[in-house]
């Protein structure tokens, strides 16, 4: 009996580690990796692998996505659907405008983390959320990780 127990333990804690979100380290990590990727390879291949849900750009809950300054986003390691869709007016839980926040930083200061609130696909729940942008030319990366 105590080997079952400790074999279920076991069992949970590893399903745990692979369940476990991203740290705001691996999603920086991930966006500098995007970036490098897209001045090595070029925008059209780079978007392409953004948007591969089995691609090198999704890890976990960590996805790359990247949108233009007018909002329109380009690539979408989440959602593959969203590509092409206008996100500029698009707001969280507490009517904040975030992805013009994403812009802002972007544009004003190169990089930097925007926080919002957001439904968690795993707990279905509003979750804070924190999202890394990065700016490449005349669009930004992004990356979240769920707090």
């Amino acid at each position: 009996m105590k080997k079952l127990f400790v074999v279920v333990l076991i069992n949970l804690f590893l399903a745990g580690v692979a369940f476990a979100g991203g740290t705001a380290d691996e999603a920086k990590a991930l966006t500098d990796k995007a970036a490098a990727y897209v001045k090595a390879n070029g925008k059209e291949k780079a978007f392409a692998e953004f948007s591969n849900p089995k691609g090198q750009f999704v890890d976990r809950d960590l996805y790359i996505f990247a949108v233009d300054f007018k909002g329109m986003t380009l690539a979408h390691g989440g959602n593959a659907k969203l590509v092409g869709r206008d996100m500029y007016g698009l707001k969280d839980a507490d009517d904040k405008l975030f992805i013009q926040k994403f812009i802002e930083i972007a544009k004003s200061k190169g990089s930097g983390w925007v926080d919002y609130k957001w439904s968690n696909p795993l707990t279905k729940k509003i979750d804070s959320k924190s999202t890394y942008v990065q700016k490449v030319d005349d669009y930004f990366l992004g990356c979240g990780i769920y707090k």
